[in-house]
């Protein structure tokens, strides 16, 4: 138990306004504008204002947002009916021509964004058509049955709000914050909060909460102690090492649901990685991790239980999947990798690396559960098969802008990444393993969209030939084995490494009640007082 927690313990709690939400997060929202990034601490703040045509649900499954149905016409064509009677913010009606406006502006390039969601229209070449008020079409270049959720993850912006608009810059002054969600923008002050006030027209019903607080607190103790004192009501990624203790205090509630969120370790495939050098510091020609065999050793002196078990206070679900289970796409005998340093030493020297070499592991320090400790754990676990591991952890900020946006030889269309391994996470959209293969183990295209999160810029015909096949595959049995073929090809070729999916966590103030997502996302509309 922390000092914290035995601290609190002893002091009578504090009576919390009952009007106000106030939620302690550990990353903080760099930005309103709801096109400027995908990251979760941003794109939380942005659902409570900012809404799509299709939202999820909290086990990730596509239901109806601002489209109340969508239908194929034919094998090219999807209409979207949009929801009557919503009002922005303002006053203004929806219609139409916010999802014409939005879609366009996402085509046309959201200036300085570090990643927008805007390739999600690349996938399947989409156009889109405003057919009336309240009917779009989307068409694309061959069948596409994922249109849907592919959706799912564009937030539509008020064309009378964000015409002319400043990227980022008059969304986060409030001048185009303009949505239709169940709450409006208040105050945005970077580093302190975000502060939200109710929605009294939104279309959804009565909100609850009148103001809801996000209050960033990056250190896990902190938050905690935020929560102890009365300053939160609610906080994301309690310290695994507490949660027995917050379980069994009647003063507190915790909610919990495996993740969509997979951690994986993603090799550089470059012929020469800056990060990877033999024991004397010479630059390794061609790249070690270019061997499966290398990759596999890797995964293999990796003890994934230990670190469930004394890091994670198990909080996490080792795998070799890259979906969770119950997830379409899932692989049922695709089974965790064993520790097995004494295999992992012998792939090397058949690999001709049985004196080792030395490697820099990259990695946030902020974003994940436990993401330094894991990443120590792993360095150690490689040094002793003989791969000399050093650890480079950064706040997250820094780190995903140096992971996607590459080294100095990037350019426009073309990012070349800068780490030869690094640690992240994946969610999988929507239940739906298609956009997981499509967007890990596909090669990298910027034109289509493909590969967009596959940073190591791994590449396999074999793989690609499938998530080009199963993303124009209408019939759900048929695609649920190409995508499941793609995924055996990519763990028995070892394109990344997974390590495991986590375990959401939150705790909360007694008389609370949450609905947990496996999406990570925390909502203020799932949030309720009981008595």
């Amino acid at each position: 138990m922390t000092g914290a927690l035995c601290a609190a313990m002893m002091t009578a709690a504090p009576v919390w306004a009952q009007e106000v939400l106030t939620i302690g997060v550990r990353s903080e929202a760099s930005s309103l504008d709801p096109h400027w990034t995908q990251l979760s601490a941003d794109v939380q703040v942005h659902e409570h204002i900012f809404e799509k045509l299709v939202a999820l649900d909290s086990a990730s499954q596509p239901i109806p947002g601002l489209a109340v149905s969508w239908q194929p016409l034919d094998d090219t064509t999807w209409e979207f009916k949009l929801r009557e009677g919503v009002q922005w913010h303002d006053g203004e009606a929806f219609t139409a021509d916010d999802v014409i406006f939005t879609f366009d502006r996402l085509k046309a390039g959201i200036s300085g964004a570090p990643a927008s969601p805007a390739f999600q229209l690349d996938k399947g070449s989409k156009q889109w058509t405003k057919i009336d008020d309240l009917t779009v079409h989307i068409t694309t270049d061959g069948p596409y049955p994922t249109v849907a959720e592919d959706l799912a993850m564009l937030p539509i912006v008020a064309e009378h709000a964000a015409t002319g608009a400043t990227e980022s810059v008059d969304f986060n002054n409030g001048t185009a914050t303009i949505g239709t969600g169940p709450f409006k923008y208040d105050t945005f002050n970077p580093g302190d909060s975000v502060t939200l006030v109710k929605n009294d027209n939104w279309w959804g019903g009565e909100v609850e909460w009148d103001q809801v607080v996000f209050r960033p607190v990056t250190q896990d103790a902190s938050r905690l102690a935020a929560l102890l004192n009365g300053d939160v009501d609610i906080i994301d990624y309690p310290p695994t090492v507490d949660l027995p203790q917050l379980r069994e205090d009647p003063d507190f509630t915790v909610s919990t649901i495996p993740s969509d969120r997979l951690i994986y370790l993603m090799p550089g495939y470059k012929h020469v990685e800056p990060f990877i050098t033999d024991n004397d510091g010479n630059v390794m020609v061609p790249n070690p991790l270019r061997d499966w065999r290398v990759r596999k050793a890797l995964s293999l002196a990796i003890h994934r239980e230990a670190i469930r078990d004394r890091i994670m206070g198990g909080a996490s679900l080792p795998a070799k999947n890259i979906v969770p289970p119950g997830f379409f796409g899932y692989v049922e005998e695709l089974e965790a990798d064993p520790y097995d340093p004494e295999q992992a030493q012998a792939l090397l020297e058949q690999a001709g690396y049985g004196d080792g070499f030395r490697i820099t592991l990259h990695g946030p320090n902020d974003r994940y559960i436990n993401d330094a400790r894991i990443l120590e754990a792993v360095a150690q676990m490689w040094s002793r098969v003989g791969i000399t591991t050093e650890v480079d952890a950064m706040p997250r900020n820094i780190f995903f802008s140096r992971l996607i946006r590459g080294d100095e030889l990037s350019m426009p269309g073309f990012d070349v990444p800068e780490f030869s391994m690094s640690m992240t996470g994946w969610g999988t959209v929507a239940g739906e393993a298609t956009y997981t293969v499509s967007g890990t183990l596909e090669t990298y295209n910027a034109a289509t969209g493909g590969g967009n999160g596959n940073f190591g810029r791994y590449s396999n015909p074999e793989i690609d030939a499938r998530s080009v096949l199963a993303k124009r595959t209408i019939d759900p049995e048929e695609r649920l084995q190409i995508l499941q073929e793609a995924i055996r090809i990519g763990m028995e070729d070892y394109a990344y490494i997974p390590l495991h999916f986590q375990v959401n966590n939150w705790a909360m103030r007694s008389g609370l009640e949450h609905e947990p997502r496996t999406n990570e996302r925390t909502l203020a509309t799932e949030i309720h007082r009981v008595e």
